[in-house]
């Protein structure tokens, strides 16, 4: 494998890093250091025309290409692919008057929001800053904002790509409905992107943060919540957390955003304000780019096991259920409440969401017995929960597949689409949609 990479250093401008090389080992590795990427090669794309050099590159030689920019979301399915990192295709430019952004493929979510906000206006940020919006908006996209706008896909305007055949082009719903409907949510399997134009939103005014109590509150904890998420308007996005991190205590937390002025915020989440005091109450008025210091999530690569559900109720003998037992070996178990705009059509794969609730839990495998008892604890969990079996796409772990995410009418629809826009298998993502 080795001598058909070899003469990639003479194609692209961009530093290429074969095994054996210094650095190769760091520059192969994904944001979860559990999953191991054994690629032949790692092309760290200077701009454009890189990207389309190592397609035609890969296509000649019957290889298969994967875009990172830092690697959420990866799989071992990237074994034996050229690992493609385009980080450096970092081009931001904002329209603020048009509310258009346009963003390089290795743009941050955080980095987004930090050049809308001086405008008053946001992009559709996820829990963590550090993401690539580009990564996010091809898996669809779960979004703070997402009950109140829809998927991140739903503001895509237009995608610029290097197709199967190494030629740039730019993907709009009128040049090519079919191929921009499949990639604003489809996935990475029919294109590389390096850059999309999507819309903004005003947010002249938003309100949140964290509330932490111990965990003898939270059965008084998930009633408040749950009484918050059954009458919350749709600018009101609120999660609730239980904690367990080493060291400490296990705990619950309530995360919220809500896109107006605190007043209103603090009078839509009153019931938190009879529970209990909380050992910390983080709620303030903030800016969009300030989203991320919330659930403040790890901004550095680390290890973890991960499985993601739609819950189709919250009813008692599901919160019960989540309550019962001590979450460990888990370190957390996030419920995040979905709903408003979410339900209504969307022209994207995922279509609509009808479950109210999405379930994540999340450990750190720090060792095989501890692996096993994180996922046997997941499958006991989920198994006891009503639980639909479907899954946003973004939430897909390793194991895991497209047919997971996808209703069968838009899995059969991408995967003919698919077959037309990467005929020869060019474009390897973290799950396949032929997979």
């Amino acid at each position: 494998m080795t001598n058909k990479v070899n003469d990639l250093r003479t194609i692209v401008r961009g530093r290429v890093l074969l095994p054996g090389d210094d650095g190769f080992d760091q520059a192969r590795r994904p944001w979860n250091l559990a999953v191991e990427q054994a690629v032949p090669a790692v092309v760290e794309a200077a701009d454009d025309a890189d990207v389309a050099a190592v397609v035609r590159f890969a296509r000649a030689r019957a290889m298969a290409v994967s875009a990172q920019p830092n690697g959420h979301g990866a799989t071992t399915e990237l074994d034996g692919a050229i690992l493609l990192r385009t980080r450096r295709l970092d081009s931001l430019q904002i329209d603020p008057a048009a509310r258009r952004a346009r963003v390089g493929a290795g743009v941050s979510s955080g980095s987004l929001q930090a050049a809308v906000a001086p405008y008053d206006l946001t992009s559709l940020p996820g829990s963590s800053p550090v993401v690539s919006v580009t990564g996010v908006a091809l898996g669809g996209g779960l979004s703070w904002f997402g009950r109140k706008y829809g998927w991140i896909a739903d503001s895509v305007t237009a995608f610029d790509i290097v197709d199967a055949e190494g030629r740039q082009r730019r993907i709009t719903a009128d040049i090519d409905p079919d191929l921009f409907w499949a990639m604003r949510g489809g996935g990475g399997s029919f294109a590389i992107v390096t850059a999309l134009e999507l819309s903004l939103h005003r947010a002249p005014h938003l309100y949140g943060g964290r509330l932490l109590w111990p965990i003898e509150h939270a059965p008084d904890v998930m009633d408040a919540y749950r009484q918050i998420t059954t009458a919350a308007p749709d600018d009101l996005t609120v999660w609730l957390d239980l904690l367990h991190f080493p060291g400490s205590g296990p705990m619950i937390a309530v995360d919220t955003a809500y896109l107006g002025q605190a007043a209103a915020a603090r009078d839509l989440l009153s019931p938190l304000d009879r529970l209990p005091r909380p050992l910390t109450d983080s709620r303030r008025t903030m800016t969009v780019a300030e989203l991320g210091t919330i659930t403040a999530e790890p901004t550095d690569p680390s290890a973890g096991s991960s499985r993601a559900e739609l819950l189709t109720q919250l009813d008692d003998t599901a919160a019960k259920t989540l309550l019962a037992d001590p979450i460990a070996p888990l370190m957390s178990v996030q419920i995040r409440h979905l709903g408003g705009a979410f339900t209504r059509p969307s022209d994207s794969p995922h279509g609509p969401i009808t479950e109210p609730y999405a379930l994540y839990l999340f450990g750190v495998p720090a060792d095989p017995a501890t692996t096993e008892a994180i996922t046997a604890k997941q499958r006991a969990l989920t198994d006891a929960l009503p639980v639909s079996g479907r899954k946003p796409f973004t939430f897909l772990s390793p194991g895991e597949s497209v047919a997971d995410a996808f209703p069968p009418a838009a899995l059969r629809r991408l995967r003919d689409l698919e077959r037309h826009h990467n005929p020869r298998n060019t474009f390897r993502a973290n799950f396949p949609i032929s997979g």
